[in-house]
């Protein structure tokens, strides 16, 4: 119980909910693009990453390319929140030395699961708030429309997928720490080997779970499959749709979320060491 109620394993949360959300913030228009590409069949999605962007600038405006970027912040602090702390709570309970990449693989697809079931329903809601324009005016207005209409049905669709792809921050995660492992060993982890060593695990576990990650953003949007099959069907390349973009998104994303996380463990560990030394 100290471990699960621990200043430290609270740290730990508020850091990696901080991260993420300036990670996010900065990269959004990535994250919307993908979206779209991944969701819905239009010609003018086609094409590289940066002439895709482009072109949505100059046909809808700068805000198509930010729109739902409060709910997703929100989502966002409460999902990493939720991981963060439980995947840590899980390390201070279970592994008090000798950790392994094959216990974090197992922690982070705890810690997912938890974080799936609790915060499915906001993703679900800001999925359809960033390809809608004025579907909900917020993210709690959401949750009520949705909730009203389609009952917990809808709230948790895309669940299945969602809980397939825990293996994505639990890869990611594995990875991190193992690499971070191997870094401080040797006397060489700093916030540049944090940010380098975030954008690798990250883009290891988005190209392997991607396939699964596309499923999940058509459910969650309450978009048909069929279109998709037949694209599979014709071009199984097309089960990456939309790659490009999730890739530069989730690595830069992730880079600076690891980047800001370390700094703030950090220097929030090290005032409360010389606090409790005094």
């Amino acid at each position: 119980m100290s471990s699960l109620f621990s200043y430290e394993t609270l740290v730990h949360a508020l850091a990696g909910a901080t991260g993420s959300v300036i990670g996010m913030a900065a990269f959004y228009p990535l994250d919307t693009l993908r979206s779209r590409q991944q969701v819905q069949d239009d010609a003018k999605l086609q094409g590289s990453t940066w002439e895709t962007l482009v072109k949505l600038f100059n046909e809808e405006g700068v805000e198509s390319l930010y729109r739902g970027l409060l709910p997703v912040l929100q989502s966002l602090s409460v999902s990493n929140f939720v991981y963060f702390y439980t995947f840590h709570s899980l390390r201070r309970s279970f592994m008090k030395s000798n950790n392994s990449a094959l216990a974090d693989l197992m922690f982070g697809v705890l810690a997912g699961s938890v974080n799936v079931l609790i915060t499915s329903p906001l993703w679900v809601v800001n999925t359809r708030m960033k390809l809608e324009k004025n579907v909900y005016p917020s993210l709690y207005r959401g949750l009520y429309e949705i909730s009203k209409r389609e009952g917990a049905k809808g709230l948790w669709s895309g669940t299945l997928p969602s809980l397939l792809l825990v293996s994505n921050p639990a890869i990611q995660f594995m990875v991190y720490e193992f690499l971070k492992r191997r870094l401080v060993s040797k006397r060489i982890f700093n916030t540049l080997t944090a940010f380098l060593i975030g954008a690798i695990a990250k883009g290891i576990a988005t190209t392997m779970t991607y396939p699964l990650q596309l499923v999940q953003s058509r459910l969650r949007a309450g978009a048909s499959m069929k279109p998709l099959i037949k694209d599979v069907k014709r071009d199984p390349a097309n089960i990456f749709r939309g790659l490009e973009a999730k890739l530069l998104q989730t690595i830069m994303t992730a880079a600076l979320m690891f980047l800001i996380y370390e700094k703030i463990v950090r220097f929030t560990l090290t005032i409360m060491r010389v606090k409790i030394a005094k």
